[in-house]
């Protein structure tokens, strides 16, 4: 059984990711390439602004696979497995979560490991850490903010999962309705706490070396050695609508899982809830 309900997320997932695919195409792909024309324009200001001062210039080489490739083949296999990764990860959680966290039906499960995929996985660790288009970010502190973005990650999903035995064991005190209110309150708080204690990528030390202390890396306007502006800083209105189609392109890919492997999973568990009906029934009529 459990095998063939992995199989089944490995391909809704796919599925899924497709069809994130066709929405981040649609939406965010204009966003992305407004992203990546303002990165070349100002790494071009910026050229001339060193040239002029005497500075070292680094020529920039050119990128081994074309923007057409990347955003036709890169993208599109890229969503496809990760979707199939994100499906195949939903059915082994939705597994492992069968019979242990009440008796929920196997579509109502579906509906909910998929919500909180997309709370732990991507909505939580993205209100902390909100996704940036191509221009925004800066090239020395890949690595402190992955590491903080995984930290993130992992602190939502650690923390939903005692969420989850909380609400569980304040049921028989509280009720089926209010034990998991207080439970993710409990959530929220903590949550929030983490977020707080965690640096906001602009605060990284290296960051506030070169660029002062700010709350983001986006980039600010670009300024000539008398201060007057030579570039403008990153659009806002280009920063916002990409990280609204992230979440955007998120939320298809989470709930065309749980939507699509709901009745998958119904078919596979129905003959194993007849039998265990059928057993109980059973074992009443002997007693």
């Amino acid at each position: 059984m459990a095998a063939k309900l992995i199989l089944r997320g490995l391909l809704v997932g796919a599925i899924a990711g497709l069809l994130a695919l066709a929405f981040t195409r649609i939406f965010a792909e204009p966003v992305i390439n407004r992203a990546i024309d303002y990165e070349s324009a100002r790494d071009e200001a910026q050229h001339a602004l060193d040239k002029a001062a005497g500075l070292p210039v680094d020529e920039h080489g050119h990128d081994i696979f074309s923007r057409t490739i990347q955003a036709n083949l890169g993208i599109g296999v890229g969503m496809i497995l990760f979707g199939a990764a994100v499906g195949t990860l939903f059915a082994v959680v939705y597994t492992v979560s069968l019979g242990r966290v009440g008796a929920l039906r196997p579509r109502t499960l579906a509906v909910l490991v998929a919500g909180g995929g997309f709370l732990a996985l991507y909505l939580v660790p993205f209100l902390a850490y909100p996704a940036n288009p191509p221009a925004i970010g800066h090239k020395d502190t890949i690595k402190e903010r992955s590491v903080l973005y995984l930290l993130m990650v992992a602190a939502a999903i650690v923390f939903l999962a005692f969420a989850v035995l909380l609400g569980k064991r304040l049921t028989a005190r509280f009720g089926h309705w209010n034990a998991p209110l207080i439970a993710a309150a409990a959530y929220v708080v903590v949550i929030g706490a983490a977020t707080a204690l965690l640096p906001s990528f602009g605060m990284l030390a290296t960051n506030v070396q070169h660029y002062g202390a700010q709350a983001t890396e986006t980039p600010l306007p670009l300024l000539d050695t008398k201060g007057t502006i030579v570039f403008p800083g990153f659009p806002a209105d280009d920063l916002i609508q990409f990280r609204l189609y992230s979440v955007g392109a998120q939320l298809v890919l989470w709930a065309a899982i749980g939507l699509l492997f709901a009745p998958l999973a119904h078919r596979v568990l129905e003959p194993t809830d007849r039998l265990r009906q059928a057993s109980g029934d059973r074992e009443k009529a002997a007693v």
